[in-house]
């Protein structure tokens, strides 16, 4: 089988495992810290607004929750995002307001998200998918004018940047995800990035039950009574730990060569698949903008999209399609919610193909050729 996704995990991180064991110290620790002032450089920001957490979703939550949202509060975000991001909105109080896309970047544009504000909108979450920055220069100065925060959902942008700014580093808050199907990968983990000060120390509390300071050992060190708590406001417990930073930490130092996989992938795939009647690849990025290349998807004509899924499952390729829209899932559906036929039109089009860096050139003309061979039999019925 030719999987979508595949974690790139070996020797290095299984040695960076046995030295935390032997440490036996497996907790939030000091590698914790290290990986979260390594990924800071990696961005270019100050470590002490990045905070490791145990998935990406929590560091969605987290940043939804020191919104400090209430009920009848608005957030805008794309339709074509993951569930999660809704998910956020939801438990924060507030009501997810979801705007269209660009039909074939399946970013929102700033014309996007402005359509969408209105005088209710205490917040803006922008996906970045498939790693492609999209608009987010000008959707970050149109949240500064309007003085509205914007999250950016760089799950999938770790390593995406427009003129050598990181992605994740535009707006207020920023949330990146390490899970088992990411381009960097813990296992589960990921990571939060908080512009202002007090509200990045407000959210490393939060992520510690909501302690204003640690009661353990170290605690020992500066208070003669370390047991002793103090809980300015209740948090949850959703911090990352040396174990899983310790694999991270690897794999920070190997995401140059994991993306430079990835873009050779794609412009493989743009090669095989040049020319191709009735299959629309990828649109190139503007001048300037690099990106983490976690998606490569086609798109069709009307119809046919879920055919060639399952003649390219028949043949042990796996494809899917994210992310379905989210105004269409029951559990967010509004009578006032505007149309969006962009999203629809996206999203019943198109196809992720197989994309991570074990692929070979081999099995990328594979895939390229057997979509072929799906298209032309379809585009030759009757």
């Amino acid at each position: 089988m030719i999987h979508l996704f595949q974690p790139q995990t070996g020797e290095l991180e299984l040695a960076a495992v046995a030295e935390v064991f032997a440490d036996r110290w497996l907790g939030h620790g000091p590698r914790t810290k290290a990986f979260e002032t390594e990924f800071a450089t990696h961005l270019g920001v100050d470590p002490a607004h990045t905070i490791f957490l145990n998935s990406g979703t929590a560091g969605l939550f987290l940043a939804l929750e020191c919104l400090d949202l209430a009920e009848g509060d608005e957030v805008v975000l794309p339709s074509l995002s993951f569930l999660a991001a809704a998910n956020a909105v939801v438990a924060a109080g507030a009501r997810p307001v979801f705007c269209d896309v660009d039909p074939r970047t399946l970013n929102p544009t700033a014309r996007h998200i402005e359509a969408a504000l209105t005088e209710r909108t205490k917040a803006v979450i922008v996906l970045h998918y498939g790693g492609y920055p999209g608009d987010i220069e000008a959707i970050a100065a149109l949240c500064r004018d309007r003085g509205v925060p914007l999250v950016e959902d760089a799950a999938c942008s770790v390593d995406s940047r427009v003129d050598g700014r990181a992605v994740g580093t535009f707006g207020d808050l920023a949330m990146w995800s390490f899970d088992a199907m990411k381009v960097l990968v813990t296992g589960d983990g990921g990571m939060l990035w908080v512009r202002d000060p007090e509200r990045a120390a407000r959210a490393r509390r939060l992520a510690y039950h909501g302690l204003a300071q640690s009661s353990g050992f170290g605690h020992a060190r500066v208070s003669h009574r370390w047991w002793e708590l103090e809980v300015p406001e209740v948090g949850r417990r959703v911090i990352g730990n040396d174990l899983t930073a310790a694999i991270g930490r690897v794999q920070l130092g190997r995401l140059p060569g994991f993306t430079a996989r990835r873009r050779a992938i794609v412009e493989l795939y743009d090669r095989e698949l040049a020319g191709a009647d009735g299959v629309l690849t990828p649109p190139p990025p503007p001048a300037g903008h690099e990106s983490t290349h976690y998606f490569y998807w086609v798109q069709f004509a009307d119809g046919m999209r879920d055919d060639i899924a399952s003649e390219l499952l028949a043949a042990d390729i796996y494809t899917t399609f994210r992310y379905a829209p989210l105004h269409k899932v029951p559990a967010y559906r509004s009578a006032d919610q505007a149309p969006l036929p962009s999203s629809d039109h996206a999203a019943a089009r198109t196809l992720c193909l197989p994309l991570h860096p074990g692929l070979t050139d081999d099995d990328v003309r594979t895939v390229a050729a057997t979509l072929r061979k799906a298209v032309a039999a379809r585009r030759q019925e009757p």
